[in-house]
């Protein structure tokens, strides 16, 4: 695991060294342990190391036998060695035993045809000097990050994070105001747009190639999609759940590899769960588990987390939240640089941080539930056409409803449902989860984006890419696609990389998404039944009450919070004088949402959060004052 960065130079004179170092610099929290850069004709490469596997020998950039070839990466190859076997047996003569050598050989053999290959989370950036050009290629999955941007002279910029493109002085800073919109309905930017107008993020899939005179282009070189609906598999619900946990303990097996101690942030939750039983049945020693707690019960998840602890005998680690919030915000606006609205950043960054104490790597649950419909809404999506309408004659009434601080109300599920009941399949899926409405965007908003956007459209582009797959599925796909790689995946690459802390996710392994995009959605949902597949797949491994406990999710109490002890840090942060130096919102708009939730009368809590982070987080990139304002004080 490791932190890239890396300048192409269109004009004459190659890359600024001194600029790329400050960029390397930017990043030197995902890689600690290394760094190496090479500057070869007009591309400068350069990598921060965190080393996990061949720790002695893996130092970046490699290069391949005749130096044509120069490669940095961030991520894992979980078939490295598969691979070298093949290479070697081509003629290919390697130096280490580190998977990014294999990237360099298989480019040799392959060219652009490499990252078809790869098994694993990666960004690669590749310069071929015979050729004269960069590649730039990201996994199909979207787990690591990658930005770029085009500079004036033709040339171009890439980086892990957007914080090392922000040491350029060329950067334009100018906020992309689409961007912004899209915060504002989704809780985070999804790509290929970013914060900034002039920077974008390389795409799930997708190669970029830049040559001198030419400038960049960018391709798709795999796409991850539904099964047709004629295509399903069929065989019996017994037979696909028995692959389908062999399936889970091979990517489990292959995710365990490492030279450095793995762990599990483990949950209450089926997903985490289950990496760590087949974690502790494969790794051959005690495995480590990390769980966070609540004071608030219908938040805290640690009893069923130590019942897996218990039944495995592992090494577990807890930690229940009572920390000074305002202030871990406060740090939250330099780890996100790039704004990142949803509150279980929070708890998602005190466990890595815990977990860090004692391991290098740890197993996270990710994507289980996009790809085993794991989530209520997908209950909800089920059982709207013959519901939603009367929900939304009912709304007058379901709107006067109380609000709660409880984890997921009744009165929240209720309100959601009724404005959402009545709308098209995939307006209503997202009516379910929205931030701000389209209503709520034109209040609030003092310059909004320009004529014609709509944040939604992205949704639309991907569910029309998914026609002919079953409508629950290609829901899945929409979030599976887009609020997984651009919101779930962000926030747990940047909280564990924050602590030098790689996270591998199973569940985003071609072994397992193979199978779970090719069984009819029945099998993963009937009723009330959620992820019906995966805890078939999994009886034999949990404790019956993990099995079939309800699904809390890693929420925090944030309603409570706003309402108790971070009312006044919120209204620090949002006060009317900030709100409006910023000149993005009107100060108006922020109080009334502000004085509802406090009243009780609404629950604005998703609302606030999210305006609250991006207060810190324009304060923290360039805003006028700092929030002296600290919890406890």
């Amino acid at each position: 695991m490791c932190g890239i960065c890396g300048l192409a130079a269109g004009g004459a004179g190659g890359p600024d060294p001194d600029a790329l170092a400050a960029m390397s610099r930017a990043l030197v929290h995902r890689g600690p342990d290394d760094e190496g850069h090479v500057i070869a004709g007009p591309v400068g490469l350069a990598a921060r190391r965190l080393s996990i596997i061949d720790v002695a020998g893996g130092h970046q950039p490699i290069g391949g036998e005749d130096g044509r070839v120069q490669v940095v990466q961030n991520g894992e190859i979980y078939n490295h060695e598969q691979l070298r076997g093949e290479l070697e047996g081509a003629g290919h003569r390697f130096r280490t035993r580190c998977d990014t050598e294999v990237i360099v050989h298989l480019f040799e053999e392959l060219g652009d045809g490499f990252a078809e290959r790869l098994r694993g989370m990666f960004a690669v950036a590749l310069w071929d000097r015979r050729a004269g050009r960069l590649v730039l290629a990201r996994d199909r999955f979207g787990i690591k990050p990658l930005y770029y941007m085009e500079t004036a002279d033709g040339g171009l910029a890439f980086a892990s994070e957007l914080k090392a493109l922000m040491e350029l002085p060329e950067l334009d800073r100018s906020l992309d105001m689409r961007a912004l919109e899209s915060l504002l309905a989704f809780n985070s930017i999804p790509g290929p747009l970013t914060i900034f107008e002039g920077v974008r993020k390389l795409q799930p899939g997708q190669l970029l190639s830049w040559e001198p005179g030419r400038g960049a282009s960018v391709r798709p070189y795999a796409q991850v999609m539904p099964a047709p609906a004629g295509e399903l598999r069929d065989e019996s619900a017994g037979a696909l759940a028995d692959e389908l946990r062999e399936r889970l303990r091979d990517s489990v097996r292959a995710h365990l590899v490492a030279d450095v101690p793995v762990g599990v942030l483990l949950s209450g939750g089926v997903d985490s769960a289950t990496l760590a039983a087949l974690a502790a049945q494969e790794s051959g020693e005690r495995v480590q588990t990390f769980s966070i707690g609540f004071r608030e019960r219908s938040f805290d998840e640690l009893e069923r987390a130590r019942l897996v602890a218990t039944r495995y005998d592992t090494d577990h680690h807890e930690l229940v939240v009572e920390p000074d919030v305002g202030e871990v915000l406060t740090r939250l606006a330099e780890v996100f640089d790039e704004p990142l609205a949803d509150s279980s950043a929070l708890p998602s960054y005190l466990v890595a941080e815990l977990a860090a104490q004692h391991v290098k790597v740890a197993l996270s649950g990710e994507g289980g539930d996009e790809l085993f419909a794991g989530y209520h809404t997908y209950v909800a999506d089920q059982i709207a056409p013959w519901a939603g309408r009367p929900a939304a004659a009912l709304r007058p009434l379901v709107e006067r409803l109380p609000s709660s601080s409880a984890r997921v109300s009744f009165d929240y599920k209720a309100k959601r449902f009724a404005r959402g009941g009545a709308l098209p399949p995939l307006e209503r899926h997202h009516a379910w989860k929205e931030i701000f409405s389209s209503d709520l965007r034109a209040e609030l908003l003092a310059a909004p984006a320009p004529d014609g956007f709509d944040p939604l459209d992205v949704y639309r582009e991907r569910y029309a890419a998914t026609a002919g797959a079953e409508s629950l599925a290609r829901l899945q796909d929409v979030d599976r696609s887009i609020y997984l790689v651009d919101d779930l995946l962000v926030k747990t690459d940047r909280a564990s990389m924050a602590h030098s802390l790689e996270v591998r996710v199973p569940f985003l392994d071609s072994a397992v998404t193979e199978l779970a995009l090719a069984v009819p959605s029945s099998r993963h949902l009937r009723g009330l039944q959620k992820k019906r597949l995966l805890r078939r797949a999994v009886a034999p491994l949990l404790p019956r009450r993990i099995l079939h406990g309800r699904k809390r999710g890693f929420s925090i109490p944030a309603a409570a919070w706003l309402r108790g002890d971070l009312r006044e840090f919120a209204r620090d942060v949002l006060a009317p004088e900030s709100v409006r130096a910023q000149g993005l919102f009107r100060p108006a708009a922020v109080e009334r949402l502000l004085a509802e939730h406090e009243a009780g009368s609404a629950d604005h809590s998703r609302q606030i959060w999210c305006l609250m982070t991006l207060g810190l987080w324009l304060e923290r990139h360039g805003a006028r004052r700092a929030v002296p304002y600290s919890l406890g004080r």
